[in-house]
């Protein structure tokens, strides 16, 4: 009688301290298992904890026993977040990646390299936000990562040695070093990653391509295979300095160097042999200043500079290309920062700061003509020499403000203005975030935001490159203007684990690169164009299911309507719906053998859809991957086997009016080992890298 009246005892202090969690701090996801003699209670607790325009993920928790050895590879647990296309998205909308509440200066490429080369237990917290507010300086969906600093041990020296072989068709290289070391206030951390190899791709281009002058149809079949090769040098030095509490110094340089070669040849109605080199060299410096009274500035310089050379000989029904170009793009960019936050009485929040950047685009493009085989200087297009300078001023001003325990809204508002030599306006961009918690477990959310995307620097030269064999033509676009963006969304959180999302997004003069088979000439013209707009509605739904100890999975369904307007496009203009629908399965088995092993299962299908005037085809892949944990878990082996039906790849298509393609693209399965070992409990550091997003 007292061993059940003690087990009774012990079951209603659980029940008592959980509830007692689960009424302050209800939305943090963990796991509850205490064993009590003759009585094992097991509860789950939620996934997610809702602040004012954000939701706060315990991700360590989440991704704990997954195979997840990087940031880039964690991310993908969270509710939500998808690998699309070569990248992360959340709720089927392009997502942007910060550092500790800092926009990083990179591109979206160099950024998910850094993501991939930090060790995932150097999260914290993850914090997803589907309307950012302006004071993090970025529009639109954002993912801020919250990583633990080590500032204040004594001094220690923590690294990981990494290294991977990856084979696909051809075989791809990566090996990385890390080092961290804290010592009292000052922490310094290095990182340098290599990664180079081989690839290989071949095109089957299919084209009917009628000429207005003598109104016949050529049908062109061509077969495009390429060899490359790169190598690329990253490598960054950072530090931080504890002035004191809320108190910091920090600086970080960001270097990389890259070169690429690639051999092409043509063969079927055209033959030709494309040989083109590129080598960039990137220097960045940032400087970053916090108070303890909520003040923080910042300065940023980037030098980009990136030549590159082409070597063409094509001939295609009686048309000749013979030449030599060289083409060049530097950026110089300067970015000013300052920023200001004040906590005031009755839980409000007031935020106000400032931001102005400016760059310097250097560009030029040189044609060489083959006089010995006949060609003039007039058969080529001109040449393009341009000094652009481009400015940006935003100014922001938010409040935040909690009511009770149930309401919570985050609003803000900014002003931009915009210069270039062909642009000079000012715009306007709210932002509003209202959560509401009707009860434990049940989280509400409406948000609006607007966001604005600039087009790349080379995109608005006035320059023309040839693709492939010559029959492809890359046009500038100087008149290319930004776009404007707007979206609305509402996610609902059911027991702070299953999530459901609906949005409606208008994009105002988007921007994309088209083909257009050109009636004048056997010329496809491949040119970025702003359409009247762009439409999405969709609803998504993330389902986590878990069995026993050995199966923890996520399902996320997406059903989506599209529309994409276009009233002077060519000659042909187009207003095209359409809609698609998405599937995403990642699945975690744990292995019932006495080393950590475990398989993963990853699954992506998505059903064809529209992008302007293109088809888009049904696509998917099934990944498998085995990971082998052992020496305390500072060892880690990884092998896997991705995209094991080679169906990945994306095979677009134009059926519309007299517009006829096929591109069909080589897609081939990569097998691959990684081994990473940690030493020292290595826990890195993060430093910022700069952006490249709109360079060549």
């Amino acid at each position: 009688m007292k061993r059940m009246t003690l087990c009774v005892l012990a079951m209603l202090c659980v029940q008592a301290f959980y509830a007692q969690e689960t009424k302050t701090d209800s939305l943090w996801a963990d796991s509850l298992a205490r064993t009590l003699p003759e009585v094992l209670v097991v509860g789950e607790r939620p996934v997610v904890k809702a602040r004012a325009g954000r939701l706060e993920y315990d991700l360590p928790r989440l991704i704990e026993g997954k195979p997840a050895d990087n940031v880039y590879d964690a991310l993908k647990y969270l509710p939500g977040v998808a690998e699309m296309n070569g990248g992360l998205s959340l709720g089927a909308r392009g997502v942007t990646i910060v550092l500790d509440g800092k926009a990083t200066n990179m591109s979206k490429e160099q950024l998910y390299a850094l993501l991939k080369s930090m060790p995932a237990g150097r999260i914290e917290r993850v914090d997803v936000m589907y309307n950012a507010p302006a004071r993090y300086q970025v529009r639109g969906a954002l993912i801020d990562v919250r990583l633990r600093h080590r500032i204040g041990d004594p001094g220690t020296v923590q690294g990981e040695a990494y290294g991977k072989y990856d084979q696909s068709y051809e075989a791809t290289f990566q090996e990385r070093a890390s080092l961290l070391y804290n010592g009292g206030r000052l922490s310094l951390d290095f990182l340098y990653l290599h990664d180079h190899g081989k690839g290989y791709n071949t095109t089957d281009k299919e084209a009917r391509h009628w000429q207005e002058a003598t109104d016949e149809t050529y049908l062109i079949e061509n077969h495009e295979k390429a060899h490359s090769r790169h190598h690329t040098h990253s490598f960054r030095l950072g530090a931080d300095y504890q002035l004191g509490k809320d108190h910091s110094l920090s600086f970080a340089y960001n270097g990389a160097y890259e070169t690429n070669h690639y051999n092409q040849h043509t063969t079927g109605m055209q033959t030709a042999t494309n040989r083109s080199t590129q080598t960039s060299w990137l220097h960045n410096g940032r400087l970053d200043y916090r108070t303890p009274i909520g003040l923080s500035a910042g300065a940023e310089f980037t030098w980009y500079r990136t030549p590159g050379t082409q070597l063409l000989h094509s001939e295609m029904e009686g048309t000749r290309l013979d030449f030599y170009t060289t083409d060049l793009q530097r950026i110089n960019a300067w970015k000013f920062y300052l920023a200001q936050e004040h906590s005031l009485k009755n839980g409000w929040g007031l935020n106000y700061g400032a931001v102005y950047t400016t760059s310097v685009d250097h560009s030029q493009q040189l044609y060489f003509h083959n006089e010995e085989l006949g060609m003039k200087n007039e058969d080529l297009p001109p040449d393009m020499r341009s000094r652009r300078r481009e400015q940006t001023l935003n100014v922001y001003a938010g409040f935040n403000k909690s009511f009770g325990q149930q309401w919570m809204l985050d609003a803000s508002l900014a002003g931009e203005w915009y210069r270039t030599p062909v642009w000079n306006e000012w715009d306007v961009y709210p932002v509003l975030n209202l959560t509401y918690l009707p009860a434990p477990g049940h989280v509400l959310q409406l948000g609006f935001n607007s966001d604005k995307e600039y087009p790349a620097y080379w995109a608005v030269q006035d320059a023309v490159s040839y693709l492939g064999g010559g029959y492809s033509e890359i046009q500038g676009n100087p008149l290319l203007k930004p776009a404007k963006d707007y979206q609305l969304s509402l996610q609902y959180i059911l027991q702070s684990k299953y999530v459901f999302t609906f949005w409606f997004n208008h994009n105002k003069d988007m921007s994309m690169q088209t083909l257009y088979q050109s009636p004048e000439e056997l010329l496809e013209i491949y040119k970025f164009l702003n359409f009247d707009f762009r439409q999405q509605a969709g609803l998504q739904a993330s389902i986590p299911f878990r069995a026993g100890t050995w199966l923890d999975s996520r399902l996320t369904l997406m059903g989506m309507w599209l529309r994409d307007k276009d009233s002077d496009f060519y000659d042909l203009p187009f207003d095209r719906r359409s809609w698609a629908g998405i599937a995403v399965l990642n699945a975690n088995f744990k292995l019932p053998v006495k080393p950590d092993l475990r398989l993963t299962l990853d699954g992506f299908c998505q059903t064809g859809a529209i992008q302007g005037i293109y088809d888009l085809p049904t696509s998917g892949n099934v990944d498998l991957g085995l990971r082998y944990a052992f020496a305390k878990g500072n060892c880690i082996l990884t092998a896997w086997c991705k995209d094991i039906f080679q169906t990945a790849g994306i095979d677009p298509q134009i059926r519309y009016g007299r517009q006829w393609v096929t591109n069909d693209y080589s897609c081939f399965r990569s097998v691959g080992v990684s081994f990473a070992w940690k030493f020292g409990g290595y826990q890195e550091k993060k430093r910022e890298a700069v952006d490249t997003s709109r360079f060549k």
